[in-house]
């Protein structure tokens, strides 16, 4: 019997497009044509900024052989996010988005490349990198919610819970490569070259921006106090027991949990005698845990009680990073570091996704504003504590204070358990009367 030449190819044709199928019913936002474009220049993008983020650390560490300095030059490139989130946020809400990010990453790319300059013509110093970081920050202070705003612009309503974790698996996914390559790049062509290569990738996400077409939202003409909003929003923030909760409690973690990343580059020079393309390697490590935890929330959600979520995910990063500061073994760290990262974003994780659940629409933009101030504002307090610690008494008895300090938070938010019920039962009867 015969067989025709389309009858042949047809099966062929058919495990490609129910792949395709099966993606798209997994990630329904890469059915918009603009987050697909916007996918794509950010993760290139994103992977640069570790470039230049490890590359920094890097560098500051081999000029003053400090890890005092590696703490302070960490905490300027995030301490503007703490004084200008909000602020950040009732521009984004005046503007429209896709200006915002075509200018923020502009001057990021510039910033970017005048670093690299400084360093490739050997006439980089401790100040010019503390300003540039500094400058960096302020930038990335208006990108974060401008991102946060316009994935609602590029996808329907039905997409975009796919996009939120979707956008969270872009800066995952840059957490494991961008770090590998740092520690390459560096080997090959020193961290000014890293910097460049950084400035190069904003060219992928400002061309995806250029080609991205939404319908443009109307800048905000009523005449609110931009104060007085911002009031209102701690207000409401402050008065939701369960929102109050979960803030206070990632402040904590993001002064001593999250610290022990901008000691890396010590760990990895001091107690594992690694080069660069090692310290890229314990970056790469956590970040394959966090990359791991986004699709294991995804997969879970709803099986799983948030706060069991909350309390493993801590409980599992703090007994994990503990344990790295004890092995002088490197496979063995690696492990660690890869259980850790899948900890720690597993309780994130779930904890911004609670507070987006709870939150009145009203008051979205500003209590996400107030919650990314919390988690990436006060990340410069915690350099400059584990920075002090380490330099006084040792990088690992740093980490391990970090760790103590979030293990007790967590212990006490599992025996306040009751009285946080309590007071959110109280709090929706108030609501509805």
């Amino acid at each position: 019997m015969n067989v025709s030449t389309d009858e042949q190819a047809a099966p062929q044709n058919v495990e490609p497009a129910g792949m395709r199928n099966k993606i798209l019913a997994a990630f329904p936002a890469f059915r918009s044509r603009n987050f697909r474009l916007y996918f794509i220049g950010q993760i290139v993008s994103m992977i640069g900024t570790w470039l230049q983020m490890v590359a920094q650390g890097w560098l500051v560490l081999e000029m003053t052989n400090s890890a005092f300095w590696v703490g302070v030059t960490a905490a300027a490139s995030t301490i503007p996010t703490l004084f200008l989130s909000l602020i950040g946020g009732v521009i984004v809400d005046r503007y429209s988005r896709r200006t915002i990010l075509l200018w923020t990453q502009s001057l990021s790319m510039g910033l970017a490349f005048i670093l690299g300059i400084f360093t490739l013509t050997g006439t980089v110093t401790i100040p010019v990198i503390l300003v540039l970081a500094f400058m960096l920050g302020c930038v990335g202070a208006v990108a974060t919610p401008a991102i946060q705003a316009f994935l609602s612009e590029m996808v329907d309503r039905s997409q975009l819970h796919s996009a939120v974790a979707l956008n969270s698996a872009i800066f995952n996914a840059s957490r494991v490569i961008g770090p590998a390559i740092a520690g390459l790049m560096i080997s090959w062509v020193g961290t000014g070259g890293a910097f460049v290569a950084n400035g190069v990738s904003y060219i992928a996400a400002i061309a995806s921006l250029l080609a991205i077409t939404t319908s443009l939202a109307p800048a905000r003409t009523d005449n609110e106090n931009p104060l007085q909003a911002i009031r209102d929003g701690i207000v409401y923030t402050w008065s939701h027991p369960l929102i109050r909760t979960i803030v206070l409690f990632v402040a904590v973690v993001s002064i001593f949990g999250w610290s022990f990343m901008a000691m890396l580059p010590v760990v990895a020079k001091r107690t594992f005698a690694l080069g660069a393309s090692g310290m890229g390697t314990l970056f790469s490590a956590f970040g394959l845990g966090s990359l791991s935890a986004t699709f294991f929330v995804s997969m879970s959600s709803g099986r799983i009680r948030a706060s069991a979520m909350v309390v493993g995910g801590i409980l599992t990063f703090t007994f994990a990073l503990l344990a790295f500061t004890f092995t002088t073994n490197v496979p063995l760290a690696l492990c660690f570091l890869f259980i850790s990262g899948l900890g720690m974003l597993s309780a994130f994780a779930t904890m911004t996704a609670t507070v987006q659940r709870l939150v009145e629409d009203r008051y979205r933009g500003r209590v996400m504003s107030i919650y990314l101030m919390v988690l990436m504002g006060l990340m410069p307090l915690g350099n400059l504590q584990v920075g002090f610690l380490s330099e006084h008494f040792g990088t690992e008895v740093a980490i391990r204070v970090g760790v103590a300090v979030t293990m007790a938070a967590t212990l006490f938010l599992v025996m306040s358990r009751k009285q946080i019920g309590q007071a959110w039962d109280e709090y929706q009867d108030s609501a509805a009367a």
